[in-house]
């Protein structure tokens, strides 16, 4: 949202419970005269709470029902709309992957999603944009870390699940390449770019950089980090993106883990 006013767009955001995009009635009723990009990053997004009876019914909704009323709103008024996705679409047998995939999700989750990309790919001007490894401003991975490290917790870390990190602002900055560029309306994968690591490896440079040793993350497996737990949706173990296509429109995502440092060094300073 932030840089949108910077790239010469005029952003107004929406968010439950002003706008319920699963909403049919809602959506059909609103006025889009106003709009000429529709940027979709609602999602719900509890991978476990997915598998539940409940969580099914709000996984479908909100990943599927959505997308379909946003996707019909900018088809019928001419608009475009960005939509944004994840590599839970896939199940994380491929090393790296590609727009060009068939969608293989292992869960309830990644299967809502996978409906709604679909909705939306039949949607004359739009751009899926699938990404991973998510870094906010809120509540993420790295903030964890550096939490657990500051109080002395040791953590056992999965080192099974590989990818690379993608942080928020960069995402964005994608998205407005995008909209401003003139690219060719598709299925675009952006993330950060750079060495593929696993999440044991993120944890280990944050103790190092927090001045613990690495060494107090313990790797472990997928497997071995949800033993004895119920109710647990099956992740992709590889969620590396190939980023080939959206690098040849000109844009040059950042490498995650120099990202990562920059983002250690406003942490901790």
């Amino acid at each position: 949202m932030a840089l949108l006013p910077q790239a010469g767009f005029a952003p107004t955001g929406v968010d439950l419970p002003e706008v319920d995009i699963s909403d049919t009635a809602a959506m059909s009723a609103w006025d889009w005269s106003n709009y000429d990009v529709v940027i979709n990053a609602a999602a719900w997004t509890n991978v476990d709470g997915a598998e539940t009876p409940e969580g099914r019914r709000l996984s479908w909704r909100a990943n599927t029902v959505g997308p379909v009323n946003l996707a019909r709103a900018a088809t019928q008024h001419g608009l475009t709309l960005v939509h944004l996705s994840t590599e839970y679409t896939f199940d994380g047998a491929t090393p790296v992957h590609t727009e060009a995939e068939t969608p293989s999700p292992l869960g309830v989750y990644g299967q809502s999603k996978a409906a709604g990309d679909a909705a939306v790919s039949v949607c004359p001007r739009h751009y899926l944009v699938r990404t991973s490894w998510v870094v906010g401003d809120g509540k993420n991975f790295v903030k964890t870390m550096l939490s657990l490290a500051e109080r002395g917790i040791t953590p056992s870390v999965v080192a099974d699940q590989t990818g690379r990190l993608t942080f928020a602002s960069d995402l964005a900055a994608g998205i407005i390449h995008l909209l401003s560029s003139g690219a060719e309306f598709g299925t675009y994968n952006l993330s950060g770019e750079g060495p593929i690591v696993s999440w044991a490896d993120v944890a280990k440079r944050v103790y190092e950089r927090a001045g613990h040793n690495p060494d107090e993350v313990t790797p472990v497996t997928t497997a071995e980090y949800y033993s004895g737990q119920e109710g647990i949706a099956p992740r992709p173990l590889s969620s590396a993106l190939d980023l080939a296509k959206i690098k040849a429109t000109g844009f040059t995502p950042a490498d995650s883990m120099e990202r990562l440092e920059d983002y250690l060094g406003e942490l901790l300073a």
